[in-house]
């Protein structure tokens, strides 16, 4: 363990204002927040592979995502050459 690096945190967040040491605690929570987000996910996870025996997704996620891209793609192509024959 790095004990120096610890009490010089140690200085520096005693040293900080009220303002900054509540701001310090604001940033800390989300990080907190985004961990408890990231084992739900993992959680729920686990239980769609479970309910679903190991099978994958048919389509594959992937697959989906790249359509979904694709069409996304054509959608703005077209908006963007409408403009175009208008102007």
């Amino acid at each position: 363990m790095n004990t120096k690096l610890v009490e010089s945190l140690v200085q520096v967040i005693n040293s900080l204002s009220s303002e900054e040491k509540k701001l310090l605690e604001e940033k800390l929570k989300l990080q907190s927040d985004w961990e408890k987000t990231l084992e739900r996910i993992e959680a729920r996870r686990k239980k769609i592979h479970a309910r679903r025996a190991g099978k994958p997704f048919k389509p594959s996620v992937t697959e989906i995502i790249h359509q979904m891209r694709e069409e996304r793609d054509e959608q703005l192509m077209q908006a963007c050459c409408s403009q175009d024959e208008e102007q």
